[in-house]
């Protein structure tokens, strides 16, 4: 018998797949997933514009159960982790995960598991997360001409390099950049585009970005989030010590909202993330699309995995602030994305507090707008690489100040 966290989990992903069918059954559904899927799919790649509205929450849904799946098979049992790595890969299947491109990476993981003579459980998290690498498969088969069997061999090498190099960064920013693999995959998305370069292939930063879908997706996109919320109350019945246990963690990792606050804690806070990450897209009159429901996606994942509503509330802040000094507007695509994914940083405003959330939001919105070139789009989580590296600069000062100020 699956858990309650797992049934939710299952649920959600398969309400995509029958949203999907709703909005697309009768407009080409399967010949849009055909497009997605043979699209590199690197930042980036609005797949609502490359396939349509009904494919693309088909195939999120799909690599949503695939990772769930997953874990179930190697018998890891749902911890808010899982549901972050789900929710988050759903997420980003709008905008360059695939049903197709997840595998390699999986399979690279699973065969170093393999050679160190580990279970493969031990490594879920990098295989889930290490999708971020998905394009590096895709963009082997399509941009470099190898066909799928060059993709796969590309992403097995990616997924292979997810878990030595994984532990390593995490130590560099202590637990202050909740995208850890996502920092990883920056370098790794760096090395290969690189050789990528060197073989001619060009790796450039692409921007299809989806118009004039508020209208579509505000809707039901709310009462999606606002359901979690209302899931949450009917299990928390009245008694609110889980939530303010999780509001009284700082979220760095690891934080598990699940195990500490319960389930119906959990995702009262996952809904209340999410209707927070489209209010404020609509509040900048921002996009509704394939990217923007990404970043909503991956702050509801978080939010069983260390973002809450008073960690993630300062970054969100100081990012936006960042725009009156910066010659960015806040509806443009990275800078919307920028305030969104920044979030990755939440724990360094529940360990340090309000004012250095407010400084991390900004300097993320300045480092994240510089850094994707160098991987050249192939990690998806381009603001986790951009949040480790400001995480890593931030934390060495911080701790410095705190332990001054603690011994004065």
């Amino acid at each position: 018998m699956r858990s309650p966290a797992f049934l939710l989990t299952f649920g959600y992903m398969l309400l995509l797949i029958i949203a999907g069918f709703l909005f697309g059954f009768e407009a080409g559904l399967l010949a849009d997933l055909t497009k997605i899927i043979n699209t590199p799919g690197v930042l980036i790649t609005d797949y609502f514009v490359v396939g349509s509205i009904g494919a693309s929450l088909v195939n999120a849904g799909l690599v949503g159960i695939a990772g769930l799946l997953l874990t179930a098979v190697i018998k890891v049992p749902i911890r808010g982790y899982i549901i972050a790595a789900v929710f988050t890969m759903a997420g980003f299947a709008f905008m360059g995960k695939t049903i197709v491109n997840i595998w390699p990476i999986f399979l690279g993981v699973w065969i170093y598991a393999l050679i160190q003579k580990d279970t493969f459980s031990q490594y879920i998290l990098n295989a889930l997360f290490g999708t971020a690498l998905a394009p590096l498969a895709s963009s082997a088969a399509i941009q470099l001409g190898l066909g799928w069997w060059g993709g796969l061999l590309f992403g097995v090498i990616g997924g292979f390099l997810v878990p030595p190099l994984a532990g390593h960064f995490l130590a560099t920013h202590q637990g202050l950049n909740l995208y850890n693999i996502g920092f990883t995959c920056g370098f790794i998305g760096t090395l290969f585009a690189g050789l990528f370069r060197g073989f001619g292939a060009p790796m450039d930063l692409l921007s299809i970005w989806g118009e004039d879908f508020n209208h579509l997706l505000l809707l039901p996109a709310s009462l999606y989030f606002l359901s979690m919320m209302l899931v949450g109350l009917m299990n928390i019945r009245g008694d609110w010590q889980g939530l303010r246990r999780i509001y009284r963690m700082t979220g760095a990792l690891v934080s598990d909202f699940l195990s500490e606050g319960g389930l119906g804690a959990t995702f009262f806070n996952m809904g209340l993330v999410g209707l927070m990450g489209i209010g404020y897209i609509v509040a900048v009159s921002g996009d509704l699309n394939g990217p923007s429901l990404a970043g909503v996606f991956t702050i509801v994942g978080f939010g069983a995995f260390g973002k809450h509503a008073r960690n993630i509330y300062p970054i969100m802040l100081g990012a936006f602030l960042s725009l009156y000094l910066f010659e960015w507007s806040a509806a443009e695509a990275g800078p919307l994305l920028a305030v969104l994914f920044g979030t990755t940083l939440a724990p360094i405003t529940g360990t340090f507090g309000v004012p250095a959330g407010l400084a991390a939001g900004l300097i993320h919105m300045s480092m994240v707008m510089n850094v994707g070139f160098l991987h050249g789009g192939m990690n998806l989580y381009n603001n986790g690489f951009a949040g480790g590296l400001v995480a890593t600069l931030m934390v060495g000062v911080l701790k410095h100040f705190n332990n001054r100020v603690e011994l004065d």
